[in-house]
């Protein structure tokens, strides 16, 4: 995530640096240094604002897990953490799940999948 995403999704959730530092449990310097791009955003910030975003105007009857919206074979997603945790809306959220085939190694290659995928990027063009 780069500081122009995160003060983009500080906007659309409506808050204030210090009302986000609260949220993020961290320091209103530390927003401003992301903010600026003085500091890089941790992942577990990125992660949280994603999830905020993701809870804002959300109707549940909209919502596919991502198994069927992927249309997952049984045998792949009896592996994956986001159906054996019956998370298919937040599939994004969790390491080790089968994306695309595979495991990704990491949150940067994972998010990577996630922005280009129908099951996550909604959640960023939400207005």
């Amino acid at each position: 995530m780069d500081r122009g995403e995160f003060v983009g999704i500080r906007k659309r959730l409506n808050k204030t640096q210090k009302q986000m530092a609260q949220l993020l449990g961290t320091s209103v310097k530390a927003i401003h240094s992301y903010e600026q791009g003085w500091r890089s955003i941790p992942v577990h910030a990125e992660r949280q604002l994603y999830f905020l975003l993701s809870r804002t105007n959300e109707n549940p009857a909209d919502v596919q897990p991502c198994w069927v919206r992927k249309k997952c074979p049984f045998e792949m997603k009896s592996q994956c953490p986001a159906w054996e945790f019956q998370v298919g809306d937040l599939c994004w959220l969790i390491n080790g799940t089968i994306c695309e085939g595979t495991v990704q190694k990491n949150w940067k290659e994972k998010i990577k999948i996630c922005k280009s995928c129908d099951c996550f990027s909604p959640i960023l063009s939400k207005k």
